[in-house]
């Protein structure tokens, strides 16, 4: 314990800076003390107790759950967003104004940004987000084709355009469908040199944000066109499916389904994905959360932007295995 004149002092430099808001140099001055002095006894001042630092979350913020996520999970990030309705489009509305305060914090000079093309909630993202300032060369990539019935294909174009302008990025467009008839069309498309382009930058990602989908297809996916066949996605179901990212297939446990579907997919690998130093997954409700928790154990996303209930539903004991450390090992197809 130190001496009591040692501990007034204390007191006396901790209330000065906490309750008065005078800065340590200001105090220094003041008190004819050196400012390493200051700062030792604010420090010391913690240590004994007599300054206790406490957090308060604010309503509608939720650092338990998303710490209880990076946990269970294994991720660098997550954020828990207060939603409180079962409304799939204001599920939608929210965790994309919540994405895109994401991006505008996190994006950094020199990245490149892979997106996902058919994601209604990274569609809301773009639609939310302002202009970032001060960023230099940026790059943004289209991962997953974006053509189909012109109608639809609007959207996704839009995403990537809107995106670009709003962080002053370079956009590299994927100017082919997300799934196409054979694997010998994806064969013929991928040495399009337009296509070329887009692919040979899925290694270069820094950042990659993608949508998680169930089995059923999203509206925004169905209307594109871009979607496999009921007795295509029964074979899916049949081998343990439950989702998808991308249009690549998971099991229950993040497994990858190897199926011939994945020879008609234009767009980013789960392997290449999962080699992204920052693969943000935004997703949320209830028909999500057995994709969403494949997505996580599979270790193909790193940071996951999610709604309350389906956080708390990705925590509840349900007999999962652990994240997996090899996702393409034994028990896939």
């Amino acid at each position: 314990m130190a001496r009591i004149d040692e501990l007034r002092l204390m007191t006396r430099v901790a209330r000065l800076y906490h309750e008065k808001g005078v800065k340590q140099p200001e105090i220094a001055a003041a008190l004819r003390l050196s400012q390493p002095k200051v700062s030792r006894l604010l420090r010391q001042a913690q240590e004994e107790g007599i300054v206790r630092i406490t957090v308060r979350a604010p309503s509608g913020t939720y650092p338990d759950l998303e710490l209880a996520l990076i946990g269970r999970y294994g991720l660098q990030d997550a954020e828990v967003v207060d939603v409180s309705t079962a409304d799939a489009d204001r599920i939608t509305r929210d965790l994309g104004d919540a994405a895109a305060y994401h991006v505008e914090q996190t994006v950094r000079s020199g990245d490149v940004i892979g997106v996902s093309s058919w994601s209604a909630t990274l569609l809301a993202m773009v639609d939310a987000m302002h202009h970032v300032q001060g960023l230099t060369d940026v790059r943004l990539v289209q991962i997953l084709g974006g053509g189909g019935d012109p109608a639809a294909e609007g959207h996704a174009t839009h995403l990537v355009r809107r995106l670009a302008d709003l962080l002053g990025a370079e956009a590299t467009f994927l100017p082919a469908p997300s799934s196409v008839r054979s694997a010998d069309a994806r064969r013929v498309l991928l040495d399009e040199p337009f296509v070329r382009r887009a692919t040979a930058l899925f290694d270069q990602l820094t950042v990659a944000l993608v949508g998680i989908g169930g089995l059923e297809p999203s509206g925004l996916l169905a209307s594109s066109g871009n979607v496999f066949s009921a007795d295509d996605l029964s074979e899916v179901r049949a081998s343990g499916g439950v989702g998808d990212i991308g249009l690549r297939y998971l099991r229950g446990d993040g497994r990858p389904i190897e199926t011939a579907l994945n020879d008609r997919v234009i767009g980013i690998e789960l392997a290449q994905l999962k080699r992204v130093p920052s693969a943000i997954g935004v997703a949320g409700g209830a028909s999500k959360v057995p994709a969403i928790r494949a997505a996580l154990l599979g270790g193909w996303i790193n940071c996951l932007i999610t709604d309350r209930d389906t956080a708390e539903r990705l925590l509840e004991p349900t007999g999962d295995p652990e994240p997996l450390d090899d996702p393409k090992g034994a028990g896939a197809r």
